[in-house]
C-alpha cells in the first residue's frame, strides 16, 4: 500500500501525483499540475518544479528551504488556465499559509506553470 499523496486529495501517491512526479504521465489540467507541484514542494523534488515551469519564467536553479514542511493544499478555484489555492506549511516560526493564484500555459500538449500572484 502506498502513502497518501501530499496534495491532500486523499488518494495514494501513485494513484494521484506520483506518475506526474515521476514523469511517466503528463498533467492533463492546470489543477493536476498544481497538485503535482505542491507534492513536489512537500517531497523536496526541485527537478519536477523546474521541469514543469515555463521556460520564459523558469529560474536557472531552485533551492528548496528544508526548514519548511508543506502540510496541506486547498484548491479554492480553477478557471481555464488559473488555479487559486492556499498551501499550508509549518516552518521554524510555526504554521503559515501561502494564498496564490497561479497561471498556467499549454504548449505542445503539455501544461506548464507560468507565474503566480500572492493574495494576502
Amino acid at each position: 500500500m502506498s502513502s497518501r499523496c501530499p496534495c491532500t486529495s486523499g488518494l495514494p501517491l501513485d494513484a494521484c501525483c506520483g506518475r506526474v512526479l515521476a514523469d511517466h504521465a503528463a498533467a492533463t489540467t492546470p489543477e493536476q499540475l498544481m497538485r503535482s507541484r505542491f507534492s513536489a514542494f512537500a517531497l523536496g523534488d526541485s527537478a519536477h518544479l523546474l521541469r514543469t515551469w515555463h521556460r520564459s519564467t523558469r529560474p536557472a536553479t531552485l533551492e528548496l528551504d528544508p526548514t519548511i514542511r508543506w502540510t496541506r493544499l486547498d484548491v479554492e478555484r480553477t478557471d481555464t488556465a488559473l488555479v487559486e489555492f492556499v498551501a499550508h506549511y509549518r516552518g521554524p516560526n510555526g504554521p503559515g499559509k501561502q494564498h496564490e493564484t497561479s497561471r498556467f500555459v499549454r504548449e505542445d500538449g503539455l501544461w506548464f506553470y507560468l507565474d503566480g500572484v500572492s493574495l494576502a
